[in-house]
């Protein structure tokens, strides 16, 4: 799966292929555009999802497409429901094709995907890693641009007290992703000191 090149204030690709499945944190919408995968969306149903990609896409041309697009939502789902199993290598061929954004934007996504699943940052501590401290907020707004739920780990970013803040697809699906992802990562410790 390569990210898309598409650009916020860029045309949109003539036609986006998209599939709809069911993860453990609801539905799930995969986008392919030619030039690669476009988003990754969550909700609570397939037909908000696709008012959502057609508003994200205008010009687009939207294209269910369940049979070819099979084997790539099944993957996106299982590393949904299974954050952990996604290999270094793949998130390294992933941060050589990040999705179009801002320098900024791009920044903090790169980031983002540093952050070892079990743990958390806060938006001032992300910020002080790509080099802005004091930009807690424009990394927040980084995060709300995030098209590609939890490929782009934009979850695993907390509040300065230590509590769950916004997430474009909803606070509930958050905290079961951290509570899933720290539950995974105290196991994994407590295999290694066993």
């Amino acid at each position: 799966m390569t990210p898309s090149p598409h650009r916020p204030n860029g045309p949109d690709p003539a036609t986006i292929r998209f599939a709809t499945g069911t993860s453990s944190l609801g539905c799930v919408l995969v986008a392919m555009s030619d030039a690669g995968l476009a988003a990754i969306t969550l909700g609570d149903d397939p037909a908000t999802l696709r008012q959502a990609l057609q508003a994200r896409f205008p010009a687009a041309r939207p294209a269910r497409d369940e049979g070819d697009m099979a084997a790539c939502l099944a993957t996106v789902i299982s590393y949904i429901d299974h954050p952990w199993t996604l290999p270094d290598e793949t998130v390294a061929e992933f941060l050589n094709t990040m999705p179009a954004g801002t320098t900024f934007q791009r920044q903090v996504w790169q980031a983002l995907c540093a952050i070892p699943c079990g743990a958390t940052v806060t938006y001032a501590e992300l910020a002080a890693r790509v080099g802005r401290p004091g930009a807690a907020r424009a990394v927040a707004g980084a995060c709300a641009a995030n098209m590609l739920a939890v490929v782009i780990p934009c979850h695993r970013v907390i509040r300065g007290d230590g509590s769950l803040s916004g997430y474009r697809w909803g606070a509930a699906r958050k905290r079961l992703l951290l509570e899933r992802e720290r539950a995974w990562a105290a196991d994994r410790a407590d295999a290694v000191s066993g």
